[in-house]
């Protein structure tokens, strides 16, 4: 089974390299609250006037993959389209009582618990079937996080392009330079998602990276 995975993903990475899409699946990856909602938000506000939901500071307010296919950057005279995917926030353990303060009942926690859970399974799931990966990761904290090492260990795994995109750059304590040093082998892009701040430079990154 292992020996057949294996040659599933070679062969998925071979069909990427030799035959260019019209169209390409990127995800929008990353833990909780660390901002991809307001990422997925921002670039279809600026490309299609549209938003793909409600950002909330209830971790896990995202437990479904969500797509909004057919979206085109444009920049320096090149487009690219792409589906963008939402995805639930990944969380290595999801406790229903991280739920109970914020005021749910001991019975909608555990459901919220237990749909948290199913949608990281979701997330992961959809890494197959997808072209190119933006994980976001929060500037304001510590990059170094199991969730982050195993994310970027998956996405390495299957060779899948990704740009880390560290959010949060108008919080006075964001610090990017971690993250950089964290990943230091992948492309980083400074943003905040929630203000605009630097978006041009990850349109353009978009652009490079996955056209």
């Amino acid at each position: 089974m292992g020996l057949l995975t294996g040659l599933r993903k070679r062969l998925r990475f071979i069909y990427r390299l030799l035959l260019r899409k019209d169209k390409l699946k990127i995800g929008i990856y990353g833990p909780p609250n660390a901002g991809k909602t307001t990422l997925a938000n921002r670039i279809l506000r600026d490309w299609t006037g549209d938003i793909m939901g409600s950002p909330s500071e209830i971790p896990h307010e995202t437990r479904r993959v969500k797509l909004r296919e057919g979206v085109k950057i444009q920049v320096d005279g090149k487009t690219v389209t792409i589906d963008v995917v939402d995805t639930p926030g990944l969380a290595t353990k999801i406790d229903f009582h991280d739920f109970l303060k914020y005021g749910m009942s001991e019975e909608e926690a555990k459901r919220r618990a237990k749909e948290a859970t199913e949608g990281v399974i979701e997330a992961i799931k959809w890494l197959d079937d997808l072209d190119g990966i933006l994980l976001v990761m929060d500037a304001t904290e510590d990059p170094f996080t199991q969730v982050n090492v195993t994310i970027v260990g998956n996405i390495e795994a299957r060779k899948l392009p990704l740009i880390i995109v560290a959010n949060k750059i108008d919080l006075p304590n964001a610090s990017p330079a971690r993250i950089k040093s964290a990943f230091p082998q992948h492309q980083i892009v400074p943003v905040s998602a929630l203000k605009g701040i630097n978006i041009d430079s990850l349109y353009k990154a978009i652009a490079e990276k996955f056209g």
